[in-house]
C-alpha cells in the first residue's frame, strides 16, 4: 500500500554523525507549526528519542510509526493541532 504524505522535512539520520542527530531533529521540530510534521528515517527503533521528546516537548508532539524495521524505521513526528491528540505520556502507542 502506498500513501502520499506531506512532510515539512525528511531527516534520514542513517548517514549523520550520531552526536549531531538529536540536535538536528529537535531544531527541525522546533521550526514546525501546528499541523506540520517531519519524517524521521533510521536504521533502528528511535524509542529513546521518543522519551527525549516526552521530556523536552512536554508531550506536545505526535509520534506515528510508518515503518518498523527490521532494517528501516520511519516515524512521523509532528506538532498537533488543537483538535488532534498528542503522544500519550508513558508510551509511544507502538506494538512493542
Amino acid at each position: 500500500m502506498t500513501t502520499t504524505q506531506n512532510f515539512k522535512a525528511t531527516i534520514d539520520v542513517r548517514h549523520i554523525i550520531p552526536r549531531e542527530r538529536h540536535p538536528l531533529i529537535f531544531s527541525t521540530f522546533d521550526r514546525l507549526v501546528a499541523g506540520e510534521s517531519l519524517l524521521l528515517v533510521n536504521d533502528h527503533d528511535p524509542k529513546p528519542l521518543f522519551y527525549q521528546f516526552q521530556a523536552e516537548s512536554k508531550g506536545e508532539f505526535t509520534w506515528d510509526y510508518l515503518e518498523s524495521g527490521p532494517e528501516v524505521w520511519q516515524v512521523q513526528i509532528g506538532k498537533p493541532t488543537a483538535d488532534k491528540a498528542a503522544a500519550p505520556v508513558g508510551g509511544c502507542g507502538c506494538n512493542h
